[in-house]
């Protein structure tokens, strides 16, 4: 009985499975560089379209080298502030009347600072 026991292994230190017969898909290197002129590459699937933009280890965004086309981002909209929103439904001669009957109110008591609750 003693020379048919197993040995044991320990357990997860070596894997049992070889490579031999796994066919590894086709790969190709991109090569990105970003604005602070560090350059790396990626490697994927030869199939695979690669992005126009990479994030850089630096934070930037890296654009593909030697890229036929030129990437430009998206243009986005400036942001609108209150000013801008209340200028969208009134003009500045209108806000400027209802200001003065409101300081002509305030001034006669007939409006107060602190409403009653």
């Amino acid at each position: 009985m003693a020379e048919r026991s197993l040995r044991g292994m320990r357990i997860g230190t070596n894997s049992l499975e070889t490579e031999n017969g796994v066919r590894f898909v086709a790969r190709h290197k991109i090569y990105y560089v970003c604005p602070n002129n560090h350059e790396f590459a990626i490697s994927l699937v030869l199939d695979a379209q690669a992005p126009p933009m990479w994030e850089c280890r630096c934070g930037q965004k890296a654009h593909l080298r030697d890229s036929e086309e030129e990437t430009t981002e998206k243009a986005t909209k400036p942001a609108r502030t209150h000013w801008d929103m209340l200028l969208e439904r009134r003009s500045e001669e209108e806000l400027k009347e209802l200001l003065n009957e409101r300081l002509e109110l305030l001034k006669a008591g007939k409006l107060s600072l602190h409403p009653k609750r």
